[in-house]
């Protein structure tokens, strides 16, 4: 589709703006991708990060500041200067009618099919996700807005080429929620300013403006997760963002009804800060376990009582993941906002025998967390969404939707037992499974896959990034596994050349030849022997999806 690289909107040139102020498009402009990147909506988003793009930047400088005095000895607590916020008498606005039911949430890429199965599924919500479970390139973020937009119309429908069946929306619809990507994120293929777009507002900007108001004349709303937040000055900015945005569109202030993912270590500490910050826009608090564990090796990264056994030893039982869970609940109830539970990733099988001794694990996994007091759950994949509803169902009070009355005061969290180092083994088997999962999941998503399959699993971002930290973890503290070897640079080369021999066994050599494991190879290399832990995958690995194009658009 060719694109007119030299006109710009009658505002840029009344507001007295030159080229270099303009936002511009650089990737490429395929089918229908004019329906959502107008000059209006890229006008509405080029402004949001005008207005807050400088004041995300610093606060990811911050974040760099804090793990630095975490390196040189400042303790991980709660913050005495926000006393007042916790002790303080306040709630969060009253959820709307479609969110006071979060039994089970079904999470999920964007693309045609997923969204609506995942809409069918029968499950209370969907979490449309641009982050963890999609891989950001050009086109799975630009499919995946004209995707949303045209199922919050019911205009959506997919026809499966390769196996001939058709999906179309069901009568009663899961309620829609979209994960913006994170902070830390940037989108190569919009400019701003001369910069390149923060990936947060773009993929807000994108939803908010062609949703928003379609989604209040249905009886619904816009509604949100957002992830990574590391502090009340991160929730803070996005409160910002949500009035600046309401504001633009005419929409009363209290419209957004946002949803927090509780999956860094420092926003463990903030869980009552960062609520207040967003009590006009809060809906609850998720307890995003698979990313938590991430960033519990990464911020404690030089201390050497923090070693983590294998990944598959890390589980909810384990009293850091209870203290942290158990709060979550506390800290939401108290507040009035809904408290979600974590992700199920099981994927069901065409083996009955292995099917029922997970889902009784899945179950064991969903009793604990209704028990507790959670007003909800995750799973990634439908045909776990009436295992994780009747879990829930044994424990809520007839007639009831969701657990707000269940306030946990017997719940005492403190930084000892938040930061209390989990127990279990370490294994070679453990770090064979890392650098096969690891490897495997990096291939995947430099073919723009995000949610990928692996051993009865859904791997998302997430639990890549577990695996790769882990394996930089054991090098960087030359950690003995049960047999007694240590881990030392030559047994992970050793480790890494072995697991891809039997990736290629597994999936056989006309797919190691056109897939990208080379590629995948060399980041798991590059992020395992770093000798600081990158902060992220996904930014060390972004550069490998970007495709520019000559044309581009240019408008304010």
């Amino acid at each position: 589709m060719q694109v007119d690289t030299s006109r710009r909107s009658e505002a840029a040139g009344a507001a007295g703006l030159s080229d270099q102020d303009a936002v511009r498009v650089v990737g490429p402009m395929r089918q229908r991708y004019d329906e959502v990147l107008t000059p209006a909506a890229l006008d509405f988003v080029a402004n949001l990060e005008r207005t807050f793009g400088s004041e995300i930047d610093s606060l990811l400088a911050a974040r760099t500041a804090r793990l630095f005095r975490l390196r040189d000895g400042e303790p991980l607590d709660f913050r005495p200067e926000t006393q007042r916020i916790r002790e303080g008498d306040w709630h969060v606005a009253p959820a709307p009618k479609d969110l006071t039911r979060r039994i089970v949430e079904i999470t999920g890429p964007t693309d045609r099919k997923m969204v609506i199965n995942a809409l069918n599924s029968g499950s209370d919500v969907f979490m449309a996700d641009f982050e963890d479970a999609t891989s950001p390139t050009w086109d799975n973020l630009v499919q995946g807005q004209i995707n949303l937009r045209d199922a919050i119309r019911r205009e959506i429908a997919y026809d499966d080429p390769s196996s001939g069946k058709s999906y179309r929306l069901a009568e009663k619809l899961a309620t829609l929620l979209v994960r913006p990507r994170g902070l830390h994120l940037r989108e190569a293929h919009v400019v701003v300013n001369g910069q390149t777009a923060h990936a947060s507002l773009f993929d807000f900007g994108l939803a908010f403006f062609h949703n928003a108001a379609e989604l209040i004349a249905r009886g619904s709303g816009p509604y949100y997760y957002l992830p990574k937040l590391e502090s009340q000055r991160e929730a803070a900015l996005w409160n910002d963002v949500f009035v600046a945005a309401q504001t633009a569109l005419g929409l009363p202030r209290g419209t957004v009804r946002a949803t927090v993912l509780i999956e860094t270590l420092p926003a463990a500490f903030e869980m009552e800060e960062i609520l207040f910050a967003l009590r006009e826009h809060a809906a609850g608090l998720n307890c995003g376990r698979w990313d938590y564990i991430f960033s519990h090796i990464k911020t404690r990264r030089h201390d050497p009582n923090a070693i983590f056994p294998d990944r598959a030893q890390v589980g909810m039982t384990q009293p850091f993941m209870r203290a942290y869970t158990q709060l979550a609940i506390k800290t939401c109830h108290r507040r009035g906002a809904f408290a979600v539970g974590g992700m199920s990733a099981y994927i069901p099988t065409r083996d009955p025998q292995a099917n029922e001794k997970a889902f009784a694990q899945v179950r064991a996994d969903k009793d604990r967390e209704a028990g507790d007091g959670h007003d909800g759950t995750w799973v990634a994949h439908p045909g776990l969404v009436n295992v994780a509803r009747e879990a829930f169902a044994s424990r809520l009070a007839s007639g009831t939707t969701n657990q707000l009355s269940v306030m946990r005061s017997d719940v005492q969290a403190s930084a000892a037992a938040m930061l209390e180092a989990p127990v279990g083994a370490r294994t070679e088997a453990g770090l064979r499974h890392n650098a096969r999962v690891g490897i495997q999941y990096i291939e995947a998503w430099l073919r723009g896959v995000g949610a990928v399959p692996l051993y009865n699993l859904m791997e998302d971002a997430a639990t890549a990034e577990i695996s790769r930290s882990q394996v930089w973890q054991w090098l960087r503290w030359n950690v003995a596994l049960e047999d007694g070897r240590r881990v030392t640079p030559e047994l992970v080369e050793r480790t890494i050349a072995d697991e891809l021999r039997v990736i290629a066994q597994e999936v056989g050599e006309a797919r190691m030849e056109s897939g990208r494991f080379d590629e995948a190879r060399e980041l798991f290399a590059g992020l395992v022997f770093a000798k600081e832990i990158p902060e992220f995958l996904t930014t060390v690995a972004y550069d490998r999806l970007v495709t520019t194009a000559s044309n581009s658009v240019s408008t304010i």
